[in-house]
């Protein structure tokens, strides 16, 4: 039973390892082809980012920060714009997953005391979310290694995903005009200022340490500061200020990377296999097309994994994982969290069925996303 628990809860990590080792067993590469293919830059920054962003969440800042802004809710609209748009925005810095952590308990909360369903918020800030986070390299897994893998620029990147981003934000203010007037409930006035409920930061030396190694992260990421000095200076730091963070970090992203990183090394020591991969992603449009039904399939982050060793058209590949991201369920991982912590709660608000609405939503914003970014990306890094 354990063993099925684990499976379960890591399934995408396992399926990564069952494929490196079937890799491996077939193609029987060298001991520096394997190591050669582990990106340790890209892993290294992704653990430092995972464990400072859990630092960050000790200390409250985000929850005080979305307190105050609930607070001055007036109305159903106004409530959906701003849990919705702070999803949007916090998503770019904190990472898709730990956005919907952090906020879809506090949306079940508030639509409780609101007397509304939470279906439909939660789904929205699930698509804001993973939209959200396309913006910046550290804003998901997919886009940190991306922006090392293609050694992109900082104009290259952002003139690419800023596209996704303004896109998105008016695809989402039209929805939540539509889907708002649809909720209904009393007045949401002060239902997070009642007495108890309004949280404190707490600000101390820790705190300060923790937004230096934030600093340092993200230096890192835009290639300021070294990787291995970045990750000796977050682990001391987290080591002085609180050691039972590094229980929280998500190993088993680290692990899924590392599968990946072998499978597709092998893969690519394959001369036939490689240039069949090669010829599906042989244009820009086919690479973005590829991208987007890839994700579908196996999610963004596998797919950007297995298909970067082969694709020469990486900015497509860019704008192709993160519209992908949207669809099934399994398109975003951060997606299956909505859905866990959503299934798991009593409350009377989280009653309506989740599958459905969520399809729905994600499936018109596939299909009105893609053509747009295709079409406006091309438009504008033309002009550029």
């Amino acid at each position: 039973m354990q063993l099925l628990s684990v499976l379960k809860k890591d399934l995408v990590l396992v399926i990564s390892w069952i494929l490196a080792l079937g890799a491996l067993l077939v193609v029987r590469p060298g001991f520096e082809l394997v190591v050669a293919s582990v990106d340790l830059k890209v892993i290294s920054l992704l653990f430092c980012l995972m464990l400072v962003i859990q630092a960050l969440r000790t200390t409250n800042l985000l929850d005080y920060l979305a307190a105050q802004l609930l607070g001055i809710c007036r109305s159903t609209t106004s409530l959906f714009f701003v849990l919705v748009f702070l999803v949007f925005f916090v998503s770019m810095v904190i990472t898709n997953d730990v956005a919907l952590l952090t906020f879809v308990p506090l949306t079940i909360l508030v639509c409780q005391h609101r007397g509304i369903s939470a279906c439909s918020l939660v789904v929205l800030e699930t698509i804001a979310a993973n939209l959200g986070s396309s913006v910046t390299p550290m804003g998901n897994p997919q886009n940190l290694f991306l922006y090392s893998f293609y050694n992109f620029s900082a104009t290259e990147f952002f003139s690419a995903t800023l596209v996704i981003g303004l896109v998105s934000a008016l695809l989402l203010a039209v929805a939540i005009l539509l889907v708002a007037g649809k909720s209904r409930g009393t007045e949401v006035a002060g239902t997070t200022r009642q007495a108890g409920e309004m949280p404190s930061v707490r600000i101390d030396v820790r705190f300060w340490l923790y937004l230096v190694a934030f600093a340092l992260s993200l230096l890192t990421v835009f290639r300021v500061v070294d990787y291995r000095i970045s990750l000796v200076a977050v682990v001391l730091i987290v080591l002085v200020c609180n050691a039972s963070l590094f229980r929280m970090v998500d190993y088993g992203l680290l692990g899924t990377f590392a599968g990946f990183f072998i499978f597709v090394g092998c893969l690519s020591a394959i001369p036939q296999l490689a240039r069949g991969i090669e010829g599906a992603l042989v244009s820009p449009f086919s690479t973005y097309l590829t991208g987007i039904g890839m994700s579908q399939l196996i999610s963004n982050v596998p797919a950007s994994l297995l298909l970067s060793g082969f694709a020469r058209h990486g900015r497509e590949l860019l704008l192709a994982v993160n519209v992908g991201g949207l669809g099934t369920l399994i398109a975003s991982l951060a997606s299956v969290i909505s859905f866990k912590l959503y299934r798991s709660c009593d409350a009377s608000c989280c009653k309506q069925g989740f599958m459905l609405p969520f399809t729905l939503y994600n499936l018109l914003f596939l299909l009105l996303l893609s053509p747009a970014v295709w079409c406006i990306a091309g438009l504008f890094l033309k002009k550029g």
